[in-house]
């Protein structure tokens, strides 16, 4: 929906550039010969209230036309209608300001250690796939990073705490204990058992 005051542009530019008649004119862009002559009256409090919204949103460059308002009625005291301050906010562009982004601080991680022999590190983690009937499966990778060898794959419908410790037993039992063990946080990892689990070899 074209506004009144864009109509009003349009059919100034038609009588301008193309010699129409006013009221010819007007009627195209149905609009009041009256709308068409009207002269809007200069205030010198736009330009106090423009002074102020450029002072606000530099100073405060997070602030949007909501606290601006809300400083300019209830701090400085005043009286403004929020669609006339609106309207000045918009004409100066101020809704298109961008942003400033908060630049978080995050602490440099340790890089991690490079292992030196086999069974130094083992890394373990879950995988998930979809049969073709619609069923999901996981899938549990212990490998070692000396070598990048797969120490065992563990896969079920289902892998809890008990068969997880059981896979890590098997291995345990035929390639030796390793030093560390690394891993995500996941369900099957915080459970009491298995934080107890290493106590029976480290």
């Amino acid at each position: 929906m074209v506004k009144p005051s864009r109509r009003r542009e349009m059919a100034q530019k038609a009588v301008m550039e193309k010699h129409v008649s006013i009221r010819l004119s007007c009627w195209m862009f149905s609009l009041s010969e009256s709308c068409y002559r009207y002269q809007a009256k200069l205030s010198g409090e736009n330009d106090q209230i423009a002074d102020w919204l450029i002072t606000l949103t530099h100073n405060q460059r997070n602030w949007g036309f909501g606290l601006c308002f809300l400083h300019l009625r209830h701090v400085k005291g005043f009286r403004w209608n929020h669609k006339r301050v609106y309207r000045i906010y918009r004409e100066l562009e101020l809704n298109l300001r961008n942003k400033p982004k908060k630049r978080l601080i995050r602490e440099k991680p340790e890089p991690l250690k490079v292992p030196e022999t086999i069974n130094d590190s083992w890394p373990m983690d879950f995988m998930h796939d979809q049969l073709s009937d619609g069923r999901r499966y996981r899938l549990l990778n212990v490998t070692d990073d000396f070598n990048r060898e797969g120490l065992g794959i563990e896969v079920d419908i289902s892998l809890p705490t008990e068969r997880v410790i059981r896979a890590l037993d098997q291995i345990i039992e035929w390639r030796g204990k390793p030093h560390s063990i690394r891993c995500h946080y996941g369900p099957e990892y915080i459970s009491g058992k298995l934080s107890a689990w290493p106590e029976l070899y480290f």
